[in-house]
């Protein structure tokens, strides 16, 4: 019988990131950016991620955010382990993110407002 934790384990591993796992959250609170506009960033990135099996069993976790603490130029997102920070996170740039930071492990340079990784990258 497996235990909750690693129940938890095997769902956030990545495989088609070489079995790593991620976290993407997003900032929804209304002081960084309009408060639909945060929304329906948080309903794409939600849908994206299921649509491409991504969350759940795919390995990506996400979280809807509050605050971040970036008050303008949101809405803002944040991809862990690598901790790129991310603004003006709407439908288009959601899905380059999704697709060259979650999916092929590249960083968006262009839309990258700072990094601060979890632990030194090689």
């Amino acid at each position: 019988m497996i235990d909750s934790q690693q129940k938890w384990r095997n769902r956030s591993v990545c495989p088609s990131r070489g079995g790593t796992s991620s976290s993407a959250a997003i900032q929804t609170k209304p002081k960084c950016c309009d408060k639909e506009r945060g929304l329906a960033a948080w309903e794409f990135l939600k849908a994206r991620l299921k649509a491409l099996g991504l969350s759940e069993q795919g390995g990506i976790l996400r979280t809807k955010a509050n605050c971040l603490r970036i008050c303008e130029g949101g809405p803002i997102a944040v991809v862990y382990p690598e901790g790129a920070w991310y603004g003006a996170c709407d439908p288009p740039a959601l899905e380059r993110i999704i697709q060259e930071h979650l999916i092929a492990g590249a960083v968006v340079e262009d839309l990258l407002i700072t990094q601060h990784p979890l632990s030194p990258q090689p």
